[in-house]
């Protein structure tokens, strides 16, 4: 099983001093300790932006795909065997323009995976332009007379595909953030968490600060995760007041148990390719 020490790897971490991606790094370690998961049947998926390098970071298996393309890459490696343990990382321009298309079908598939969003409201890894979470008038590289259109709203498009498990973190408080990854990790289905990760660097408004003035806990209100009614309208609050935590989350068959060449056990169990041919495979492409 993993501990905090087998998780680390040679790499030397290259994000800015004070970055959030730090709070989200440490918290999937601390979760998947937690968790007692075995990092061999444990995938780690990233797409292209300052997220990804938590493929770097954490001694699991990894895959990098392209910008947009975590779901797809996610979603293909969890249907090969699904009994491995996937969980994707995309950033908000990654997850929520380019690969946005991918999200909606991720959700209502049901596929089994934990699907975590570095949400920092700005293109950090291409300096700092307008993202699509960014709020309107965001002023920026690329809006330097403020962000014209209004923001996408993750929670409520999520609720709004059908995901089975929709939730909301803070990375400057790394122990709520993973007790929220050990619930999604957890839930059979897809999990879906956006995370609020200030970039220091170049989103001087939704700073540290401007979360922890008003983020506030769902569980701390009485909400009800199954009520979906509620979840809608708690997913609309945005302002002085935020909400973190579990919005919603249902039980429901997941997408392998819908197919029958794979519901029974895993694709690579079946026989129908054996693993050395996959390897020739691969070697044949190299």
């Amino acid at each position: 099983m993993a501990t905090m020490e087998t998780l680390k790897t040679p790499p030397k971490n290259n994000w800015c001093p004070g970055c959030g991606n730090f709070g989200i790094l440490m918290a999937i370690k601390r979760a998947l300790v937690n968790l007692k998961l075995d990092p061999s049947q444990t995938v780690i998926v990233t797409g292209i932006g300052c997220h990804g390098k938590v493929a770097d970071y954490v001694r699991t298996n990894s895959f990098y795909g392209i910008h947009g393309r975590v779901l797809p890459a996610a979603t293909g490696i969890k249907l090969a065997n699904h009994d491995l343990k996937v969980i994707g990382f995309a950033g908000d321009g990654d997850a929520y323009a380019i690969g946005f298309g991918h999200f909606a079908h991720a959700a209502r598939r049901n596929i089994d995976m934990t699907y975590i969003v570095h949400d920092n409201m700005v293109y950090g890894l291409t300096t700092g332009q307008t993202a699509p979470t960014s709020q309107r008038g965001y002023r920026s590289r690329s809006t330097p007379f403020g962000a014209p259109e209004l923001p996408v709203n993750p929670i409520a498009e999520a609720l709004a595909s059908n995901a089975s498990f929709v939730a909301r973190a803070f990375a400057g408080d790394m122990p709520y953030l993973t007790q929220v990854m050990m619930q999604g990790i957890q839930h059979r289905g897809f999990a879906f968490i956006d995370v609020f990760q200030p970039c220091v660097t170049f989103n001087r408004v939704n700073t540290y600060d401007f979360f922890r003035e008003r983020v506030y806990k769902l569980e701390d209100m009485g909400h009800n995760p199954t009520n979906k009614a509620t979840a809608w309208e708690k997913a609309q609050e945005w302002g002085a007041k935020i909400p973190i935590g579990v919005f919603y989350k249902e039980t429901r068959p997941v997408y392998s148990e819908g197919i029958p060449a794979i519901g029974p056990r895993a694709l690579i169990r079946s026989g129908v390719v054996a693993a050395e041919k996959i390897d020739e495979m691969i070697r044949s492409l190299a």
